[in-house]
């Protein structure tokens, strides 16, 4: 991500001292009227102290001339949830039991924004029928992510801002007009994985919104069964162990419910020139990877 000097410069002289709120939990929402019978239902965590993973699933620390940090999140939103029996199931072939709208408005086949579902921290963002998911022990889960809207904080001639971005890392997204913080940004196409917007949070001046494209490849999705069950190159398919296999027996009478703890620990990462690992785009810093750093799903 690289913002214009002339975006930036007309904030000189005035100090602007700001700080990331910490995540606040949205509340779940009401469960379908008219439904009965237990439900699956899936939250978000967003945990910035978890365990930073790399594509193949391992410990990452920070490359040597990269600056990191931890983003505040504000919403999330997925595209796929499927429950894989073991490490040799293949994407696609374990119990799929959502995929979000897709259109072919843009072109090519692409995820809808319009009609999926951001949440905050510790939100619901799936809530279907229990009996959707076949009886029988699951040991891995896959999500594909598709929209990431967080805050990040950024430094411009020496005084401390922050700003919000938008970042939709799902692998081909058709986008009418969004909103970024308070802004709202109209694309009315497609765009790859990769695709970002960037807003200052309470400017002194008016100031448009940043709009960019990180390079093909660079967003990390972390991935432990690589080898035995790959994912395409640009998908968000996170696949992440339970702690203890997961058993359906088809026989429940009250809700499984199953938090998705998704690792943001120095998820927004950036070409660091000076060594002091503070973001300051204007001295020519980009961003290089805005992926999730992990996942681990545990039922309650």
């Amino acid at each position: 991500m690289r913002l214009s000097p002339s975006l930036l410069f007309c904030l000189i002289g005035i100090a602007v001292a700001t700080s990331c709120k910490k995540d606040q939990d949205d509340p779940a929402p009401t469960p379908p009227a008219g439904d009965s019978g237990p439900r699956l239902i899936m939250k978000f965590r967003f945990d910035s102290t978890q365990v930073r993973l790399n594509n193949i699933g391992q410990p990452s620390s920070i490359a040597a001339g990269r600056g990191a940090q931890s983003p505040v999140f504000n919403k999330m939103s997925a595209h796929y949830v499927e429950f894989a029996p073991n490490a040799l199931t293949a994407l696609g072939t374990g119990d799929v039991v959502y995929h979000a709208p897709e259109t072919t408005l843009g072109g090519a086949t692409a995820i809808d924004h319009d009609l999926g579902i951001p949440v905050g921290n510790g939100a619901t963002f799936l809530d279907i029928p229990l009996s959707d998911l076949s009886a029988g022990a699951y040991e891995w889960l896959r999500v594909s992510l598709a929209y990431q809207n967080y805050t990040i904080r950024f430094r411009a001639l020496n005084l401390p801002f922050t700003g919000t971005v938008a970042s939709f890392i799902g692998y081909n997204t058709y986008l009418g007009t969004y909103q970024v913080a308070d802004s709202m940004v109209a694309v009315n196409a497609n765009k790859l994985q990769g695709y970002w917007a960037f807003e200052v949070n309470n400017p002194p001046f008016a100031t448009p919104v940043t709009q960019g494209e990180a390079p093909p490849g660079a967003t990390t999705v972390p991935n432990p069964l690589f080898l035995s069950s790959p994912i395409p190159a640009g998908s968000c398919v996170v696949t992440a162990a339970f702690p203890t296999a997961l058993t359906i027996t088809g026989n429940e009478t009250e809700d499984v419910v199953i938090t998705v703890s998704l690792s943001t620990n120095k998820s927004f990462e950036w070409i660091e020139t000076d060594g002091d690992n503070i973001f300051e785009p204007i001295d020519g810093e980009t961003v290089v990877d805005m992926g999730i750093r992990g996942m681990i799903p545990t039922v309650q």
